[in-house]
């Protein structure tokens, strides 16, 4: 990785280490996951204290009733192991049940909404029993702490008066967020005392707590009090799976993402198309740049709208998806002058809010996870007494028999959420994410091309102007959203090549939080990134 200085970055600088770091979309999160490396934890130790963090901090995007991913590095090993942590849909949640209640499409709000398992739990617990090193209950003391009252940043604040319409109809999730009808302001205390006392006994009682007892029992009675599907028998039969990443070289750089259900395919059929061509010479922030990105999103999306789903129910041809071979067939599609209609996108083969945190600790271990409740809240339901929003993951969901991602009892959705890792010579040199829906893909690819073909270091990578192509949380959309700083002459000539172009703010929350830590093997510095579109930070030392 070379640095160098970017026209369009605030100056904010890489943070260095030699020993750890951790980066989290809050600064309070990324404290306590420093904390625990501090302490002589594992990079897994520290991202469970910094998710738990979240979870109470920012749980408009994570908490304790969405799902998890992660991707670690075992230096004891040499190999990434791969945990998918999301929950399936209830034995009640078939296409019948909601059809015959006037459903279609799924509801994407309130207790029908919250038709899948949280997985977020027994994804820590997983991940502890394997690579902790601190006591299970240490983990969520920072996490308790700030439950009992924390000052709420402007932009969360934000996000509760956005969404004010949204929280009113559920009365446990108003009085947290709208107490006396109103939103909490900025700067304000935002007490959440039900979500402490959540946190407590799963410090105290485990995962079991959660899944198999009375945590779980009340979350179940609140929602089907409420008219929802899910049972404890649902939360009972729940498990985490470890999985083999998918896996492709750019640039001499292999690159690892979780396997469907997840759509970390689509980042590496993306990568394999785009190497296909002469970045450098078409030139970073060029119109030719953001075209080319654009058009090989369309390709690849197009092939996992088609494919991706829980792999248990239908064959997913991954290998042929992912061969170079492949990737060179739907390279030749592309003109360089015009961009592609939609009415001549298809799959090449027949057949949301999110939080993203990345650590690496003084032995080498590195982390990078991702855990969400989907849209902004969620569900917007919370059980009461529990101070939980529920997930609403499972509205993704299709009713079509004909679709991949059709719903059926146990399944496993389509999820949106991908932690990544790049290794070069079988180890990892780049821990990177992004909250942001449709846009995850999009901003991984924008990261590791600005970093590998353009020389910029993660920081300068993450604050560089972004793009997205697509739907965000739930809003059907095909135009190509830019970020205001790309100038009007390149905007313009986007459009002049058949592009619908949509121009956004400055520094648009649409485009996602990014962080990375990147690692240079030959002299052992940690750089981490925080993206200025969030609030978040990286630690190190």
């Amino acid at each position: 990785m070379k640095s160098r200085t970017y026209a369009y970055s605030t100056g904010r600088p890489v943070v260095m280490g030699t020993k750890h770091m951790v980066a989290a979309s809050h600064y309070l999160a990324s404290l306590a996951g420093h904390a625990m490396l501090e302490r002589g934890g594992s990079a897994v130790d520290a991202i469970i204290a910094t998710n738990a963090v979240l979870a109470v901090v920012y749980n408009h995007m994570a908490g304790l009733g969405g799902d998890l991913f992660a991707q670690v590095w075992d230096p004891k090993t040499g190999k990434v192991e791969a945990l998918n942590a999301s929950g399936r849909s209830g034995q009640q949640a078939t296409p019948d049940f909601f059809q015959t209640k006037g459903h279609n499409p799924l509801p994407s709000r309130g207790p029908l909404a919250a038709i899948t398992v949280p997985g977020v739990v027994d994804g820590w617990h997983q991940l502890h029993q394997r690579y902790g090193k601190l006591p299970w209950k240490s983990l969520f003391q920072p996490a308790i702490e700030h439950a009992g009252g924390f000052p709420l940043t402007p932009k969360f604040a934000d996000y509760i008066a956005g969404y004010a319409s949204t929280l009113q109809p559920y009365e446990s999730t108003a009085q947290i967020f709208l107490p006396d009808g109103r939103p909490v302001k900025a700067g304000r205390i935002l007490r959440q005392p039900d979500l402490a006392e959540s946190f407590s006994m799963i410090a105290e009682g485990g995962a079991d707590i959660f899944y198999r007892g009375k945590l779980g029992e009340k979350i179940v009675r609140g929602l089907q009090s409420a008219g929802g599907i899910l049972t404890t028998d649902d939360f009972a039969a729940h498990t985490s799976d470890w999985v083999e990443p998918l896996r492709t070289t750019y640039r001499g750089y292999e690159v690892t993402e979780l396997p469907p259900n997840t759509q970390g395919i689509a980042t590496l059929m993306i990568l394999n198309i785009l190497e296909n061509f002469d970045l450098p010479a078409i030139g970073e922030g060029s119109a030719g740049y953001y075209h080319l990105i654009a058009e090989a999103i369309k390709l690849a999306f197009a092939d996992r709208d088609r494919w991706v789903t829980d792999p248990t129910f239908i064959d997913i041809p991954v290998e042929r998806l992912l061969s170079k071979e492949y990737a060179s067939q739907r390279a030749s599609q592309i003109d360089m002058q015009r961009a592609t209609p939609d009415d001549q996108l298809a799959p090449g083969l027949d057949g949301g809010d999110t939080v993203y945190m990345c650590a690496v600790d003084d032995d080498g271990q590195v982390v990078s996870l991702i855990q969400s409740v989907y849209y902004e809240f969620g569900s917007a339901y919370m059980p009461p007494g529990t101070g939980i929003l529920l997930q609403n993951r499972g509205s993704f969901f299709s009713l079509d028999p004909e679709k991949a991602n059709v719903l059926a009892p146990g399944k496993r959705t389509f999820h949106t959420i991908i932690p990544a890792m790049a290794l070069k010579d079988g180890v990892p040199v780049l821990a990177f994410g992004t909250m942001g829906g449709e846009g995850q893909p999009q901003s991984q690819v924008a990261m590791l091309t600005r970093m590998v073909d353009f020389g910029m270091n993660p920081q300068e990578a993450i604050e560089a102007p972004r793009w997205l192509f697509g739907r965000t949380w739930g809003q059907e959309s095909r135009t190509l959203k830019l970020e205001g700083r790309i100038p009007d002459g390149i905007a313009n000539e986007l459009s002049r090549r058949g592009h619908d172009v949509e121009m956004m703010m400055d520094w648009s929350q649409t485009m996602g939080h990014a962080q990375a830590i990147w690692i240079e093997r030959e002299t052992g510095v940690l750089n981490g990134a925080a993206d200025p579109r969030g609030e978040g930070m990286a630690v190190g030392r």
